[in-house]
């Protein structure tokens, strides 16, 4: 049984950090892709980064790019986010998902998903 279970959301000032974890159980990590995603209130789920099986990541908005880096610890089966300068407009829910394939930007490709962490971003 596939599970993702998504931690480290909370409230932030913007500027600060949060680094978010996706446990993963009932498959092997390292033969996964895993991609993170977030959606705030009305709008798009948006794809924000992924790291393939073997561990090359792809940051998809410019928006992201030098603040957020993905990274994975097969032995701990698990894969991390960390968000760095923090802007408000990072609010939303984040949720890391899971496919058999190489890095896409689109949700519709993968088939696992967690059930999302909130981040919110505000003075």
């Amino acid at each position: 049984q596939l599970q993702l279970v998504e931690s480290g959301g909370g409230l932030v000032q913007p500027g600060g950090s949060l680094r978010l974890a996706c446990g993963v159980s009932g498959v092997t990590l390292r033969y996964y892709t895993i991609g993170w995603f977030r959606q705030a209130p009305g709008k798009e789920r948006e794809g924000v980064s992924c790291i393939d099986g073997r561990g090359v990541a792809t940051d998809y908005p410019d928006s992201v790019k030098g603040r957020f880096t993905i990274s994975r610890d097969d032995a701990r089966n698990t894969v991390y986010l960390q968000m760095n300068n923090l802007k408000p407009e990072d609010t939303a829910a984040y949720f890391c998902a899971v496919r058999g394939g190489s890095c896409v930007s689109a949700a519709a490709y993968y088939g696992g998903w967690g059930q999302g962490t909130q981040v919110t971003v505000s003075s």
